[in-house]
């Protein structure tokens, strides 16, 4: 009886040593709660409800231009933006994968910013996707698709070897969001109200080489292919941003690949004056972005284009569903006009 009393006061200190471990794990993370927001966004999509008929995927072209409570309020469609900063493809192909382990949507749309870059930018952009994300084995792959040279898989698992060095920079935000993370985003989407008009359109450069790298098309292939077995239709989108420059090479390579492939693929900087964007009022940055004015337009924009070549449910028309967006869309106007 004694031997058994010891084996459990054992396991009780185990136990309590690895709740002690995780505590401080968690404190000396970074929060992305009201600083470097963008670590957040990823996360955002666990808590939500999964009856969504598109998924935007991508890097911040997706969440700062697509708006899906524009989109539902337009025409009734549920959507989500799972995008983050600098997202590359093949991190977006890990996305995508994770995401049908909750939900097969209807539609698919990828951001086609993503085929520039054919290596890991930097740990800082990989962190901000990676460490928000769900265990599962999207997220061992990402890992190991992802980390640069200078990066260790085990700094994922235990960030506390990452950010150990943080003790000194602690605040009150670190305290308050142990053990809750912020919203920062509406359906994915981060609204932006500042105006910075767009000054001087961006030089057009003659590159070296305009050829995406063979692992963009390796991990497009993979998306398409992944989208074809489950029936989801997929369209390739750049969104109207000015700068960096889009060339012609690119929109060429990608209008090849659409009609290869029998996938969608819409250049929105051939639909602006469509749109309705004046780059003097909607964007934020100098027309990298669009702010909340121009991601209304796009957004509706973009709401009708769906509505009009895509089969999908009008939820307006679902109580249920309805009384969730309903909600959803107080708090997003509250936020537009305050």
């Amino acid at each position: 009886m004694k031997k058994i009393l010891n084996i459990i006061k054992f396991l009780i200190i185990i136990f309590l040593l690895i709740i002690i471990f995780l505590l401080i794990s968690r404190l000396v993370e970074p929060k992305y709660a009201t600083k470097l927001i963008e670590g957040s966004f990823i996360s955002e999509y666990y808590k939500e409800e999964k009856n969504h008929e598109v998924i935007f995927i991508g890097d911040c072209e997706m969440y700062s231009n697509f708006s899906p409570m524009e989109i539902y309020e337009k025409e009734g469609i549920t959507s989500f933006v799972r995008g983050t900063p600098q997202q590359l493809i093949w991190q977006s192909y890990y996305i995508l994968k994770e995401t049908l382990n909750y939900e097969i949507p209807k539609i698919v749309v990828l951001s086609v910013n993503c085929m520039k870059y054919d290596k890991p930018v930097s740990e800082a952009y990989n962190r901000l996707t990676i460490d928000r994300m769900k265990w599962s084995k999207q997220k061992v792959d990402i890992i190991k698709a992802s980390k640069t040279e200078e990066e260790s898989f085990l700094s994922y698992v235990f960030p506390i070897l990452r950010y150990h060095s943080r003790w000194e920079e602690l605040t009150n935000e670190d305290f308050e969001y142990l053990l809750k993370n912020k919203n920062n985003t509406f359906n994915g989407y981060m609204m932006k109200k500042e105006i910075k008009p767009v000054k001087n359109l961006p030089t057009k450069r003659a590159l070296t080489n305009y050829q995406f790298g063979d692992i963009c098309y390796e991990y497009l292939d993979k998306i398409t292919e992944l989208c074809k077995k489950n029936n989801i239709e997929l369209i390739l989108t750049k969104a109207p941003s000015i700068y960096p420059y889009w060339y012609e090479e690119y929109d060429k390579q990608l209008q090849e690949y659409a009609e290869k492939n029998n996938v969608e693929y819409i250049n929105l900087l051939n639909y602006v004056e469509e749109i309705g964007i004046d780059y003097t009022q909607d964007t934020y940055d100098s027309g990298m972005h669009l702010n909340l004015y121009g991601a209304k337009k796009l957004s509706a924009f973009f709401a009708e284009f769906l509505k009009n070549n895509y089969s999908l449910i009008d939820f307006r028309k679902n109580n249920d569903v309805n009384k969730i967006y309903e909600k959803k869309l107080l708090i997003y106007h509250n936020a537009e006009n305050n």
